[in-house]
């Protein structure tokens, strides 16, 4: 049964950086495409980056830029970097499949943006 774990949210400055960490285990991690998601308040869950296994990455156009995606495949994790954080980056984030299975979201990490 596939687990996946979300760790690294917090409180972040504006103009700051964040890294997210996301641990997989009980699937085979190599055959997946992988996700970042967020959720703000009120707001439809959305894609914030994505990686296939080969590496290819996308990203939303809001993040582009200023973030980037990575993945471990000998840890079976992936991270996103995040810099220059705005406000309207708070939310939870989630890591998921892309797209995402319904059955693979877990708690996330709340991110904060603030003074």
């Amino acid at each position: 049964q596939v687990q996946l774990v979300e760790s690294g949210g917090g409180l972040v400055q504006p103009g700051g950086s964040l890294r997210l960490s996301c641990a997989w285990s009980g699937g085979i991690f190599s055959l997946f495409s992988m996700g970042w998601y967020r959720q703000a308040p009120g707001e439809e869950r959305e894609l914030v980056a994505g990686i296939t296994p080969g590496g290819v990455t996308t990203f939303l156009d809001s993040v582009k830029g200023r973030s980037t995606i990575s993945r471990d495949k000998a840890k079976n994790m992936i991270e996103l970097q995040m810099n220059s954080v705005k406000p309207e980056d708070a939310a939870v984030y989630y890591c998921n499949t892309w797209p995402a299975y319904d059955q693979y979201w877990g708690q996330g990490t709340q991110v904060t943006v603030a003074p």
